[in-house]
C-alpha cells in the first residue's frame, strides 16, 4: 500500500527533473561581448549573439564559446640574432580581438600559439636587418612593423591585431657590462664637461665682477678728484674774493686815511678861509669869491679841491705800488 502511494509522486519528481534538465539544455544564454558558434548535424550552422535561444537537442551543439573583448598576450622571450651577429632575448606582448567568431573556430588550429609562432618570426625577421644600437633605439619602428605584418597575417583568422609591444631586450652578459662601461664614461664625460663649464662661467663671472669692481672704483676716484677740484677752485676763488676785498679795503682806507677825513678837511678848509678873509689877502678873497657864494660854500669848496687832489695822488701812488 505504501509503495503504490509513494510511486507516482517519484514518478512525478523524475518527470520534473527531467524536464528542467531539458529545458536547461535547450535554452541558452549568451552573455554580453561573447558569441556562440552553432553546428547542426557537424556543420556551421550559425554565431549566437547575446541573449536568448534555443538549442535543438541532439542536432545543434555549441561549438565554440568566443569572447570579444581585446586579448593581452605575453609571449616567452625569444633568441633573435643582430645585424651585427649579437644573440639576445627579446619577449613581446600582443593585443589582438576576435572580429569573426566563425573565422576563428575554422580558420586555423590553436589560434593563439599561430599568434605566437607567428610573432617569434616576424621578429627573428625584424631584429635580423638591425644592429644591436638600432636594436635598442628602435622600438616604435619594430612595434610599428611587426603590427602590421601581423594584423595582415591574422586577417583570415578573424583576428585583429590591435598593438605590438616589445616588453623587454635582454643582451649578453658580456653586452650588457660593456654597455654599462660605455654608459659610465659617458656619464663622466658629461661630469667632465658640465663641470669644466661651470669653471668657465665661474671664472667669466669672477673676471666680470672684478672689473665692474675696477669701473666703480675708477668712478669713485674720478668723482672724489672732481670734488676735491671743485673744492679747491671754491676755495681758491673765495680766497681771491677775499684779497679783492682786502685791496678795495685798503684803497678806500688810502684814499679817505683816518687822519684826514672829509670833516677835518672841510674844517681845515673852512680856517683858512678865515684866516684869508681876515688877512685880507687880495688873491685869496678874490679866488674865494670868485668861486663861492658864501663863506661855507667857499670853504667847502677849498676843502673839496684839496680832498680831490689828495685822492688823485694817494690813488696813482696805490696803482704803481700795486702793478708793480
Amino acid at each position: 500500500m505504501f509503495f503504490d502511494a509513494v510511486f507516482p509522486i517519484i514518478i512525478a519528481v523524475i518527470v520534473l527533473a527531467v524536464l528542467i534538465l531539458l529545458i536547461a539544455y535547450l535554452v541558452r544564454i549568451v552573455p554580453q561581448a561573447n558569441a556562440y558558434v552553432i553546428e547542426r548535424l557537424g556543420a556551421y550552422h550559425s554565431t549566437w549573439g547575446t541573449g536568448i535561444h534555443i538549442l535543438i537537442p541532439f542536432i545543434d551543439r555549441v561549438a565554440n564559446r568566443v569572447t570579444l573583448k581585446e586579448v593581452v598576450k605575453d609571449f616567452a622571450p625569444q633568441p633573435v640574432i643582430t645585424k651585427d651577429n649579437v644573440t639576445m632575448q627579446i619577449d613581446t606582448v600582443v593585443y589582438f580581438q576576435i572580429t569573426d567568431p566563425k573565422m576563428y573556430t575554422y580558420g586555423v588550429v590553436g589560434p593563439v600559439t599561430a599568434i605566437e609562432n607567428l610573432t617569434a618570426t616576424t621578429l627573428r625577421n625584424i631584429i635580423g636587418e638591425l644592429e644591436l644600437d638600432q636594436t635598442l633605439t628602435s622600438r616604435d619602428i619594430i612595434n610599428s612593423k611587426m603590427r602590421a605584418i601581423l594584423d595582415e597575417a591574422t586577417d583570415p583568422w578573424g583576428i585583429k591585431v590591435n598593438r605590438v609591444e616589445v616588453k623587454n631586450i635582454l643582451p649578453p652578459r658580456d653586452i650588457q657590462e660593456a654597455m654599462e662601461k660605455q654608459m659610465r664614461a659617458e656619464r663622466e664625460r658629461r661630469e667632465s664637461i658640465l663641470r669644466a663649464e661651470g669653471e668657465k662661467r665661474s671664472a667669466i663671472l669672477t673676471a666680470e665682477g672684478d672689473k665692474e669692481a675696477m669701473v666703480l672704483r675708477a668712478t669713485a676716484k674720478k668723482e672724489a678728484m672732481i670734488a676735491e677740484a671743485e673744492g679747491q677752485a671754491q676755495a681758491t676763488e673765495r680766497l681771491y674774493e677775499a684779497q679783492a676785498k682786502g685791496i678795495q679795503g685798503r684803497r678806500s682806507k688810502q684814499v679817505f686815511p683816518d687822519a684826514e677825513e672829509p670833516g677835518d678837511l672841510w674844517e681845515d678848509g673852512r680856517r683858512q678861509g678865515d684866516q684869508d678873509r681876515r688877512s685880507g689877502t687880495a688873491a685869496g678873497s678874490g679866488h674865494a669869491a670868485d668861486q663861492c657864494e658864501g663863506v661855507s660854500e667857499r670853504s667847502f669848496g677849498c676843502a673839496a679841491q684839496r680832498v680831490s687832489a689828495r685822492c688823485v695822488e694817494n690813488t696813482k701812488r696805490r696803482e704803481s705800488s700795486f702793478f708793480c
